[in-house]
């Protein structure tokens, strides 16, 4: 069910300026579209977005002190930044760009308007508790799926913090700044857009080394975008589809596929088999086994087909994660070698 979409009259234009050099520092200035929309029930926007956010200085993600959220992203009409808040169950949001409209369009699907929350019924006390108290949860669909594939592919086998040093790097090395309002309070933010298909194709060898990505992520990273067209179909596809679409690429597979559907498709029932640490927190949690495999885990969640990725995310939630018994995965830094 979707909210009501309240248009404000003063749409501007966007005189967007030429392209920035990669590696210029310049935000590129825009006009502003704005739009108000009321949500079909409670909304709690850290919930929803924070699936996005790849780390504490993610350059494309920031969420500020006074509960707003900015998020640069390349649409299919090109870059384009987001500002959202929400106030008394209304959310107003602002964009910049090209691909301003774009999101502004896809705005109620990005913060959870298709998704269906009623369609979960907990079976555990615990689950039952933690979707109380969060009742602004929703599961978020960007439409997008190269911006949420790529950061996946950068977390396989490795620790996240690898992970999101290597996506920090490469995009400001290879993205652009992002669009948005003139000012220094904007440019203080360092939003970037991630690059497109060709220039990810492009990076060489040496600067994915010098972000501590390995050869076999790279590798698949670009498989991926030489096929990106095809890849951002899976958007529209029911889940079995779009996994499979994306599982054709090697080197991506249940995991990194669904990670991605999670994001992009919105997809209630993906779950991530084959992550390091979620099948003995829902083992935990649900049945008191901290040992569990991904066959387990899924034989847990099996009461709740449909929704199993809204489950394991209530799950996480609620905090009850088995206690830490070896010292953490030690990040590696493959940089120097």
């Amino acid at each position: 069910m979707a909210g009501r979409f309240v248009p404000r009259t003063h749409r501007a234009a966007l005189p967007h300026q030429a392209k920035t050099p990669v590696g210029d520092a310049r935000p590129v200035v825009s006009e502003a579209v704005t739009r108000h929309w009321t949500p079909p029930g409670a909304l709690d926007l850290r919930l929803v977005l924070g699936p996005l956010r790849r780390g504490p200085a993610d350059p494309t993600f920031r969420a500020l002190p006074d509960g707003s959220f900015w998020r640069s992203t390349r649409t299919p009409a090109g870059p384009g930044t987001l500002h959202v808040t929400a106030r008394d169950g209304r959310v107003e949001a602002s964009a910049w760009g090209p691909g301003a409209q774009w999101l502004l369009d896809q705005l109620p699907e990005l913060l959870g308007g298709t998704d269906d929350p009623e369609a979960f019924r907990p079976r555990h006390r615990l689950l039952a508790l933690s979707l109380h108290r969060r009742p602004g949860l929703r599961l978020l669909r960007t439409g997008l799926v190269l911006e949420s594939l790529i950061p996946s592919i950068l977390e396989q086998k490795v620790t996240t913090d690898e992970a999101y040093r290597a996506w920090r790097l490469l995009l400001r090395a290879h993205g652009t700044p992002a669009p948005g309002p003139a000012g220094p309070r904007f440019a203080q933010l360092q939003l970037h857009v991630m690059p497109d298909a060709r220039t990810w194709a492009l990076i060489p060898s040496w600067e994915w080394h010098r972000a501590g990505v390995d050869a076999k992520r790279s590798a698949t990273i670009l498989r991926a975008v030489r096929v990106a067209r095809r890849l951002e179909e899976a958007a529209a596809m029911p889940l079995p589809e779009a996994a499979a679409r994306l599982e054709l690429i090697p080197g991506i597979g249940p995991w990194t596929s669904a990670e991605t559907l999670q994001r992009s498709n919105g997809a209630a029932d993906a779950v991530s088999v084959g992550d390091y640490h979620l099948p003995g927190i829902v083992g935990f949690a649900l049945a008191g086994n901290r040992d569990a495999d991904d066959e387990e885990m899924l034989a847990l969640l099996t009461p709740y087909e449909g929704q199993r990725h809204r489950a394991a995310r209530l799950i996480l939630l609620s905090g009850h994660t088995p206690p830490r018994r070896a010292p953490r995965m030690t990040p590696r830094d493959i940089a120097p070698l």
